[in-house]
């Protein structure tokens, strides 16, 4: 699996919409057939900042993401309303998606 984390340092005046800027994008992304999840998180304390959570089945199929219409579009639609360079996490590691975590489960009632 190629899992990414994106950190987005976006312009103030387009932080509260930038969901919504970026809709069409997560939304084709997330119908890629090599795509095994894509979530966008904000921080608690600056609400300037975005983080995006991302992971593609192999190589391939992150290849085909890039190398996608809706990335061109998506690219140019984020760098109007960024402040800086996004900083990225990309690497490969072995599975298909979230593991359960073993230090933490839910407490009985």
């Amino acid at each position: 699996m190629i899992f990414i984390a994106v950190r987005f340092d976006v312009r103030p005046e387009f932080s509260d919409e930038w969901l919504a800027i970026v809709d069409d994008f997560t939304q084709a992304t997330r119908n890629e057939p090599g795509n095994l999840f894509y979530d966008w998180s904000r921080s608690v304390d600056d609400p300037n900042k975005y983080t995006l959570l991302e992971a593609f089945a192999d190589a391939e199929a992150g290849a085909a993401h890039v190398a996608s219409d809706h990335f061109k579009a998506g690219m140019e639609t984020m760098a109007g309303a960024i402040a800086t360079t996004p900083e990225i996490i990309n690497v490969e590691v072995p599975g298909q998606g979230w593991s359960a975590m073993a230090e933490l489960s839910p407490r009985e009632a």
